[in-house]
């Protein structure tokens, strides 16, 4: 399972009037091939009348499926263009459909280039990059005489609290990142002289947005 990768954030739109050209741009996660599918043939409906609905998406761990479509403009100058700002940004699972109607004026195969990179990053930005980062949930079954010193603690570092359990004995619910487990249960421990029970519990993935 990969660890930390970035995608954007949801559903995103964006507009932006080249040449008397205007180009919609329409961006969604899709962790699914079927799920950027849907989301193009969404757009393509909505958009029947329109001159061009290109499209590209790129899903899965390793980027394994990549595909762009230029939709009637001339090879290469849509569909691939798009796709080339996902992989620049280092985005996964991402679908991503720019509607053109066109305005009169021909841009010319760098123009479309430009033109359908720009409205892009336009869609991207509109629908916000977020990093997420695997975490576990650590639980920490510790004596109430060390519940004080615990939670001040993991307030005062970068962990991130999450609950605060009360029974016979207190757990303390935390998240951490998968890559510094060791480094927290070491930590624990010697805040606890040894004395506390660290257990492993759910991975899941926090997200967190990058400017």
């Amino acid at each position: 399972m990969r660890n930390n990768y970035l995608t954007v954030k949801g559903y995103g739109e964006s507009e932006i009037i080249i040449s008397k050209s205007r180009f919609l741009t329409y961006v969604n996660r899709a962790e699914t091939e079927e799920e950027a599918l849907l989301f193009i043939e969404k757009i393509k409906k909505m958009h029947a009348g329109a001159t061009h609905n290109c499209s590209c998406y790129m899903v899965g761990e390793h980027d394994q499926i990549q595909k762009a479509n230029d939709d009637g403009e001339p090879s290469g100058t849509a569909g691939v263009p798009m796709l080339e700002v996902l992989k620049k940004q280092g985005l996964k699972d991402t679908v991503v459909v720019v509607t053109r109607y066109f305005g009169g004026i021909k841009l010319g195969g760098g123009g479309l280039i430009r033109a359908y990179g720009k409205a892009t990053t336009e869609g991207i930005a509109a629908a916000q990059v977020v990093e997420r980062k695997l975490h576990y949930l650590m639980k920490i079954g510790i004596d109430y005489v060390f519940l004080g010193k615990i939670e001040n603690e993991i307030r005062s570092s970068h962990y991130m609290l999450q609950d605060i359990l009360y029974a016979e004995n207190v757990e303390v619910c935390v998240h951490v990142l998968k890559e510094e487990e060791q480094i927290f249960t070491d930590w624990i421990t010697e805040l606890t002289n040894g004395q506390a029970t660290i257990t492993n519990e759910d991975a899941l993935f926090i997200e967190f947005s990058k400017e």
